[in-house]
């Protein structure tokens, strides 16, 4: 091996890498084009499908071309609350444009007006966390285990209600309740009377209240 090494250096060898042999497929352009097309017209491509539909060259020699010559690499699809629409869109750059509107006419104050919430679901009982759990043990002790997610139904739901200067109203909903417009419109009477409590003269100068678009938001009553 060390002789044969040293006769193809002698003879002006100047490269240590194999050099292609007879047999093996060149890697022209145009094949290396049309496989960049095909993954293009499929992204959930296998290295099997490709090579089905490219006979001449090995496996192998297919995913030598994918992932070192085309650069393609296999990635999951980013989860998203939802997938927005055009409209979605369009309202959310509408909304956006008007605040920076009137944020731009009214400074702080515009920030000082506004008042928002949510509603969300809060367990009765708080999993312990990952970093919590930690325990001083010999590196002989056995691992101890634990569940990544644990599944109750000792659960509330809790409207939260708040602005610039901190917590107005928590309210929380009464077990076997759902949330309906006229549940809604009766939250929204107490944090009316919560910002008269907390905020005085709060609701004279007007009170900027964006909200999402969940049914009892949006309904007629409300």
């Amino acid at each position: 091996m060390v002789r044969r090494w040293v006769r193809q250096f002698s003879e002006g060898r100047s490269e240590v890498h194999d050099e292609e042999r007879s047999g093996r497929p060149s890697l022209i352009k145009e094949l290396v084009h049309a496989i960049d097309e095909k993954i293009r017209e499929n992204r959930k491509f296998t290295i099997s499908s490709l090579a089905m539909e490219f006979p001449q060259i090995s496996r192998s020699l297919m995913h030598e071309i994918v992932t070192d010559k085309l650069k393609f690499h296999k990635l999951c699809a980013r989860w998203v609350p939802k997938i927005l629409t055009k409209s979605h869109k369009t309202k959310r750059m509408g909304c956006a444009l008007e605040f920076l509107t009137r944020y731009h006419e009214g400074g702080v104050d515009f920030l000082s007006q506004i008042v928002t919430g949510d509603e969300t679901w809060v367990s009765y009982d708080t999993p312990e966390s990952k970093r919590q759990s930690m325990e001083c043990r010999h590196t002989s002790s056995p691992t101890r285990v634990k569940p990544k997610h644990i599944l109750t139904p000792r659960k509330i739901m809790c409207t939260v209600f708040w602005d610039s200067k901190g917590i107005l109203l928590i309210d929380f909903l009464p077990r076997g309740q759902t949330i309906n417009a006229a549940v809604y419109c009766e939250t929204l009477r107490k944090l009316r009377r919560a910002i008269q409590n907390k905020r005085r003269g709060f609701l004279s100068k007007g009170v900027v209240f964006p909200h999402d678009n969940a049914r009892p938001h949006t309904a007629n009553v409300t």
